[in-house]
């Protein structure tokens, strides 16, 4: 989900299309997995974008991975994301207004783990880099 290339734009596009016409579900692959669509503007174009992601409940707020599938380099939306916290996402069939902030130290790790525990292929993304990956608190305004 969510990367920079045409073909993942596409794949992007469709599964954005399936989660508006059902109220946030989505099938196949991503059958029974919670899913959020991030807006995001460019750090540096400044282009409106969004992206579908996968997310953690966390109470009230929605916990999101930049695990780019275990790709050496954070995905676009991340740096997105830090450059312009204030933004919204679409959550079932709401428009959530939400701010961004990264965890770090035990809070990245516990949510993390929990991560990897509701949704197994996290801990290959994560075999499969070396650096760290960021996990992003979205919190209701």
């Amino acid at each position: 989900m969510a990367d920079e290339t045409p073909d993942m734009d596409e794949f992007n596009r469709q599964i954005m299309e399936e989660f508006r016409a059902n109220a946030g579900q989505v099938g196949g692959p991503f059958t029974g997995v919670p899913m959020v669509i991030v807006h995001h503007t460019g750090a540096r174009s400044g282009t409106v974008r969004q992206c579908p992601l996968a997310y953690l409940p966390h109470g009230d707020d929605i916990v999101i991975f930049a695990s780019k599938g275990g790709d050496p380099q954070n995905p676009a939306w991340y740096h997105n994301l830090i450059a312009h916290p204030d933004t919204v996402i679409e959550l079932g069939a709401d428009i959530v207004p939400v701010h961004v902030r990264e965890a770090t130290g035990a809070e990245r790790d516990e949510l993390f783990e929990r991560q990897k525990r509701a949704m197994p292929p996290f801990a290959d993304y994560e075999a499969r880099t070396s650096r760290v990956i960021p996990v992003l608190v979205l919190e209701r305004r």
